[in-house]
């Protein structure tokens, strides 16, 4: 069977069965654009000799994955007790305590979300929805964070950061209640809750952090070290919340994860409440004036322009990455089963090495230049399921690598947007960032493509990525030449 996997998989490789040209026909906006990537990845894979996984002698078990992440749990320590040494550090009280008051809320906030991400399929399958029905859910989800999570999200600028971050505690609190009704419609609510929560929290956060640290009048180096130990503290928390809603699923059902979530947004909106100040950004102008003059900062900046794309192209192809890491691993694998848990920590393992990996670029260099690197890798990596779909030892490290470049990605894009989006419309901006990414993760969920295809298009996403990256450093190094 795994022969003539292998064999099948070859002749998709160099050439186009009658299944690849009947999808092909299903996509003519796309159909050039796959085209030429099939002629590359065919080329490619000419050109590197490709030998199936099977044909070496190695094959891979369970305790594989179990040693690989013993060992990148080891080489992240490294990393970490290396980089804590070459960071930018402040002895200055305030921004100690500032510093961890902010971690402490956001942390608790991106748990909420974590604990829930684990079990949102089980518990809707469990349910009796059927397939199509768990689809339209999380179609609905990202539609939501679109249509309704930009206007929402963005009203931080003009009544407050901290009561949009309050009203992220509350709104996904009821979509956890959505959980205990086994109605389509209401988990359907909740889909919408939480998907305009999402906007909130990949947003009023950050706005709120880079206002007040500007206020206190912190050094600005400093934002990439606080910005780096949140990504790594979303990455440990992400194994602690995953590790929590397993034991809470097994020792008492599917939706014991998401009571477990609503305890911990409940503390997290109780902290906020007594710990943060509230800041604003343009509080004078009236809403519809504030969209207004959010696009025409758009318009005249081509730097926050090309933040827009970059963050879009590259999150957008990270999110498909989350629904098709699995299958992608699956097909390759010897026994068509994987070690879900264990590579899931992996990631987030390799997300952290990526994190600490940021710390000693920004010493060194500028994030608008090391990231044309970072993102160039990143779209190698993607391709690797394309070019190696039988080899499943190249893809888990290829998507090892991939993560750690979104560890790096994270703090490295929060560093870029702190400087060169203007503080009255951040929040507002940010969102409007966030549109084509929500556009391109439904367009994608909504089409009968392969994985192939899919992959395809994230490579393409990322490259695209990449050569906007080199026009932001090209069109900053002129700016910077001019002082």
């Amino acid at each position: 069977m795994k022969a003539q996997r292998t064999t099948l998989t070859w002749r998709i490789v160099v050439g186009y069965s009658q299944t690849h040209k009947r999808k092909m026909h299903r996509m003519k906006s796309a159909e050039s654009i796959i085209v030429v990537a099939d002629s590359y990845c065919a080329l490619f894979a000419k050109l590197v000799r490709y030998q199936p996984a099977a044909s070496c002698g190695f094959k891979v078990t369970e305790m594989f994955f179990v040693y690989a992440l013993y060992g990148l749990s080891a080489i992240c320590a490294l990393l970490y007790i290396y980089t804590r040494t070459k960071i930018p550090t402040s002895d200055d009280e305030r921004f100690i305590t500032f510093q961890r008051n902010y971690l402490t809320v956001y942390l608790l906030a991106v748990a909420g979300d974590w604990l829930q991400g684990p079990h949102v399929y089980a518990l809707y399958e469990s349910s009796g929805m059927s397939k199509h029905e768990i689809e339209l859910l999380f179609v609905g989800g990202f539609a939501s964070s679109l249509l309704f999570g930009t206007f929402i999200a963005a009203l931080a600028d003009k009544y407050g950061r901290k009561s949009n971050c309050f009203l992220y505690g509350i709104l996904y609190a009821i979509s956890c209640v959505t959980k205990h009704f086994v109605n389509f419609w209401i988990f359907m609510i909740g889909r919408l809750f939480g998907g305009i929560a999402t906007s909130i929290l990949y947003s009023a956060f950050e706005s709120w952090l880079v206002y007040e640290h500007n206020k206190r009048g912190f050094d600005e180096q400093l934002l990439t070290t606080i910005f780096s130990h949140a990504t790594l503290g979303n990455s440990v928390v992400a194994i602690i919340s995953g590790v929590v809603a397993q034991y809470a699923a097994d020792m008492f059902g599917f939706i014991t994860p998401f009571q477990v979530s609503l305890a911990v947004l409940i503390l997290m909106t109780i902290v906020l409440l007594f710990t943060w100040p509230e800041n604003y950004g343009d509080q004078k102008s009236t809403l519809s004036r504030h969209f207004a003059d959010a696009i025409h900062a758009m318009r005249n900046d081509g730097k926050m322009i090309c933040l827009c794309f970059i963050q879009s192209l590259f999150e957008g192809a990270m999110y498909v990455f989350v629904l098709e890491w699995t299958p992608a691993l699956t097909y390759a694998s010897d026994t068509g089963t994987i070690p879900h848990g264990y590579i899931f920590a992996s990631f987030m393992v390799a997300i952290m090495m990526g994190s600490s990996i940021f710390k000693v670029l920004s010493k060194y260099c500028r994030p608008e230049s090391f990231m044309r690197i970072v993102l160039l890798i990143s779209s190698i990596c993607l391709a690797m399921p394309i070019i190696f779909a039988d080899n499943e030892v190249i893809i888990f490290v290829a998507f090892i690598i991939f993560e750690v470049t979104v560890g790096i990605f994270w703090p490295a894009m929060g560093f870029m947007r702190g400087i060169y989006i203007p503080e009255q419309a951040r929040s507002t901006i940010m969102n409007f960032c966030r549109i084509p990414l929500n556009a391109i993760v439904i367009t994608i969920l909504l089409q009968d493509l392969s994985m192939r295809h899919i992959f395809q298009f994230c490579v393409l996403f990322l490259v695209m990525a990449t050569l906007t990256q080199q026009y932001l450093h090209r069109l900053l190094h002129h700016q910077w030449k001019g002082f």
